[in-house]
């Protein structure tokens, strides 16, 4: 009985740190104004040479956004991706990731 108690406080505990950590897409929206111009208001950037963020998985987005963000992804675009992700909190990460991950890619 006391492992199966164990079990379910370590279950509970890890669930709940987990939902804390996602990303709020209302505040994504909010904070998506300066992703605009590349990526367009939904995600589905019109110019080829910048990739489209609407629908893709909000794991990659929040890591590829923190890569640029620390220095860690240095090819492509991130002279420009670099200087606008360094602004950002792990949080504002999580809310653009959520919001541009529940856009529909075009």
């Amino acid at each position: 009985m006391k492992k199966l108690l164990l079990a379910t406080a370590v279950m509970t505990m890890a669930f709940s740190s987990v939902s804390s950590a996602a990303g709020d897409a209302a505040a994504g929206e909010a904070k998506s104004g300066m992703c605009v111009a590349c990526h367009n208001t939904d995600g589905n950037s019109m110019v080829p040479m910048y990739p489209k963020l609407a629908g893709q998985h909000a794991a990659y987005l929040e890591s590829a956004l923190k890569a640029y963000r620390d220095g860690q992804r240095t090819g492509g675009n991130a002279a420009v991706m670099a200087p606008m992700a360094k602004t950002l909190t792990d949080q504002d990460i999580a809310n653009l990731a959520a919001y541009f991950s529940q856009q529909k890619a075009k």
